[in-house]
Formats: C-alpha cells, sequence, structure tokens
C-alpha cells in the first residue's frame, strides 16, 4: 500500500482520527473536465507542497488543532459509486465531530460531501467561490459534469452564495435570476473592493466553503482547466474567506480544480497554503 504523505508533512506528529480537529480527505476524481485536464493529480500535488509550509502562518500554528489525513478515496467505476465513497469518508469525519477538508479533483466531488453534511446538519448553506457558475442541467451527456455541481446542490434546497463568478452561460445567467442565487461576481469585487462585502442576511448560520481554484487570477493560479482572467488576487479571496469564517461556523470546505503543471511548484505551494489558511481561519 502506497504511503500518504500527511498534509504539512513530518515536521508536525500526525494526529490520530479522533484527535485531529481537522480531516484531510484525498480524491483524485477526474472523470468531466472539458478543457485542460490533470485535476487527478491535485490532491498528491498538495500534499506533497504542504510539506514546505511553515508551521506558524504568521498568526498561529493551525497544526496544532490536529491535522489527520485519511487514505486517497478510491475514484473508479461509476460517479453515484464514487460519490458514496466521498459520503462515507466525510460522514466518517463528521460523526466524529471533526471538520472535513476535502481535496479534489474536479468539482463534481462536492455532491459527496454534501450529502454526508445532509445527514449531520440540519440546515447549511454553500459558499462557492469560483469563476464559473456550474449551475447547467447537464453537460456534454451528464448531469454529474463539474458544469452541473450547483444545479445538483440547488436542487436539495440548500442555500447558496456565488463569489468571483466571471464565465456562465445565458442558461446559468437566467437559472441564476429566476431562482435568485445570491451571488457577488468578480468585476463588482474588483471595482468596489472587499471591505463593504458580507454574508447575504438570512443565510444560514452553518456553512460549507467550496473553493475552486479557478477564481483565482490566472496570473496567480495557471494550473487550472479553464483559467479565467479577471479573478481575484490572494488577499481578495483570503480577507473574503476571512470574513465569512468569522461571521458563521464552517461545517468543512473543500479546494478542488487544481491541475498541476509540470515543473511548475508555486501553484501547488498556492493550493497548500490557502487550505492551512482556511484551517486556521475556520477554527
Amino acid at each position: 500500500m502506497t504511503r500518504v504523505t500527511p498534509f504539512h508533512g513530518d515536521d508536525i506528529k500526525p494526529s490520530s482520527q479522533e484527535d485531529a480537529l481537522f480531516h484531510v480527505i484525498p480524491v483524485p476524481y477526474e472523470k468531466t473536465v472539458s478543457y485542460g485536464t490533470g485535476t487527478q493529480n491535485g490532491p498528491r500535488a498538495i500534499l506533497e507542497a504542504s510539506c514546505q509550509l511553515e508551521l506558524f502562518d504568521g498568526k498561529s500554528i493551525p497544526a496544532a488543532y490536529g491535522i489527520y489525513t485519511s487514505p486517497f478515496v478510491d475514484c473508479a467505476g461509476k460517479d453515484e459509486s464514487v460519490l458514496q465513497r466521498i459520503a462515507s469518508a466525510v460522514g466518517t469525519c463528521a460523526s466524529l465531530e471533526k471538520i472535513p477538508v476535502v481535496l479534489g479533483g474536479e468539482h463534481t466531488i462536492t455532491l459527496g460531501s454534501i450529502t454526508a453534511l445532509q445527514q449531520k446538519h440540519e440546515s447549511f448553506g454553500i459558499v462557492q467561490f469560483d469563476a464559473h457558475a456550474d449551475l447547467r442541467d447537464s453537460y456534454q451527456e451528464t448531469r454529474y459534469s463539474h458544469a452541473c455541481v450547483m444545479r445538483r446542490i440547488h436542487e436539495q434546497n440548500i442555500p447558496v452564495w456565488q463569489i468571483g463568478v466571471r464565465s456562465l452561460s445565458h442558461e446559468e445567467h437566467v437559472f441564476r435570476n429566476d431562482h435568485g442565487i445570491r451571488h457577488i461576481d468578480a468585476e463588482h469585487i474588483f471595482r468596489s473592493g472587499v471591505e463593504n462585502i458580507s454574508v447575504p442576511r438570512n443565510f444560514p448560520n452553518k456553512i460549507f466553503i467550496t473553493f475552486d481554484i479557478d477564481v483565482l487570477d490566472p496570473a496567480l493560479m495557471p494550473a487550472t482547466g479553464t483559467p479565467v482572467p479577471g479573478g481575484l488576487t490572494w488577499y481578495q479571496a483570503i480577507w473574503l474567506i476571512e470574513k465569512i469564517m468569522l461571521s458563521r461556523i464552517c461545517i468543512g470546505f473543500d479546494v478542488v480544480e487544481l491541475a498541476p503543471i509540470s515543473g511548475l511548484h508555486s501553484p501547488s505551494y498556492i493550493a497548500a497554503q490557502l487550505i492551512y489558511t482556511m484551517i486556521h481561519q475556520a477554527f
């Protein structure tokens, strides 16, 4: 059995499932990518890059709260079977009253996490950082496409708040407006800044954050399947996450759609640093 590199490597003793507050769950799922490929390599690249992080993040040592890295989720077989395995892994974490940190893989994996968390939490909302709306009903002959993931979640009557979108189809534009899906798109953030942005009124107190790495500007994050110009900067993203975490209870998060580029280390390191920063903000 191949050894799984623990998040943050061996510079701190990995915690057990029972002792760790955060459970890192790698999910190398890639079946419906529609342009650039390589998201199945994202989790391993993030774990390897995390070994280069400093334990002190400038404010605290988030790893001190305990980080457990689970085995990779088996992503072979039909979509429904893989999503059930993801749900099982996240469900085990939730049953221990821990916070799941899921590493993608393509965005479809979020469905598995949501299935598990619905069994644990009566109500919660999804905060979606993304360049794309992901609200298509079907794409390339499948309703399980990464381009449909938020449509499937919306159908389960889970509130969604979209941040950073700057590329969507006319179908998605109409659907988003007709169904009142709340959003702050990238151009608005660029023009107005993040200072006056806050979680929408009446949004659930518990939240799950799904962070598609392509919400970041391609100048910062080129390693993703469909990079779209005009994305968030590092501090825009971090400050928004901080504001959200301070006003809500985070029950878990994922970081998806990293497609590592051979010989270019910065995107994988940025993804690992993002995750460690989100761990800090979540407790």
